[in-house]
């Protein structure tokens, strides 16, 4: 009888651990993190996605989407605090990306940042995925705000290039290589923020400059902002792309639309001047100089802040 008794306490103790990894594995799914991989496509070997939603969240309004430098394992980033807290307070779900290149000569010209040719897309299924997961279902179809750096913004340039209709706004963050100079009318109505260094390559800033001329002559809504001082970092661009994101969110979602977006417009909005660094309401005549597109005043002192030190 002491026998069987024994067995029995042991069958209860493994019970009981049992009940307790169930436990610990709702804890971790209850922290809104889900993970998502595409097998290699025609322009990428990896394609992997992290994803965090607010908890006790409504309806959320948007897709913020994360994308590191070349070859870079960008996840991490969803579990960034400060991401976090912009998300939450914003109602934003964050998808953040892994992309990598199949080995190739040129190693430091992204293939996976030509969107058009599968990595757009394996990141657009890996976003329906985690609808129907989290039990968000609008994030679906809901507009994206596009975050990066370096081959990150590479690879925003060219997702809004591909499919206007679902940005929301967008950032280029020191990047070097791109493959669309003009962008289609559509993509130039996105609101659009293309940041360069005063200390970066030489050939990065060349490109960058040129490729916001071409497009804002064509009437984009894009800002340039240099960072005197600053090399291939972040440095301040994080900050002014959360208060251009904020702005341009909050004139541009529309739920009724069937894009979940309405047109911006480019007024009430302001120009930047880059020689007197200052800005100004947009008037009548247009300028006869390149001139930054600022949505809101917020932005434009933010941007202003930025350039001057």
């Amino acid at each position: 009888m002491t026998w069987v008794y024994l067995r029995a306490a042991i069958a209860l103790v493994a019970i009981a651990s049992a009940a307790q990894s169930t436990v610990a594995v709702a804890q971790t799914s209850s922290s809104g993190l889900l993970e998502e991989a595409a097998p290699p496509g025609a322009n990428y070997d990896k394609a992997e996605f992290r994803f965090w939603s607010p908890p006790k969240t409504g309806t959320l309004r948007a897709v913020l989407v994360l994308v590191p430098g070349s070859n870079g394992d960008g996840r991490p980033a969803a579990e960034d605090t400060v991401w976090q807290a912009y998300a939450t307070k914003n109602k934003l779900a964050i998808v953040a990306c892994r992309f990598t290149d199949k080995p190739h000569d040129q190693s430091f010209i992204e293939e996976y940042a030509n969107v058009s040719q599968g990595s757009g897309q394996a990141l657009l299924s890996a976003i329906g995925k985690f609808a129907a997961r989290s039990e968000h279902p609008e994030l679906a179809t809901a507009p994206l705000v596009l975050w990066g750096m370096s081959a990150g913004g590479e690879f925003n340039y060219e997702f809004t290039a591909w499919k206007p209709e679902r940005v929301a706004a967008f950032i280029v963050n020191k990047g070097n290589f791109y493959y669309t100079a003009l962008v289609s009318p559509a993509a130039r109505q996105v609101p659009g923020m293309l940041f360069v260094g005063g200390k970066d390559l030489e050939f990065r800033t060349n490109t960058i400059v040129g490729l916001f001329a071409l497009n804002r002559r064509g009437g984009a809504l894009w800002a340039l902002a240099e960072e005197p001082g600053v090399g291939h970092v972040v440095g301040k661009s994080r900050d002014v792309a959360m208060v251009f994101f904020e702005d341009v969110l909050a004139a541009r979602l529309d739920p009724a639309s069937p894009t979940g977006l309405k047109p911006m417009l480019a007024k009430p909005g302001f120009l930047g001047d880059f020689k007197t660094k200052s800005f100004e309401p947009i008037g009548e005549t247009a300028p006869k100089d390149p001139t930054a597109w600022l949505p809101s005043e917020r932005v434009a002192r933010a941007w202003q802040e930025m350039i001057r030190f």
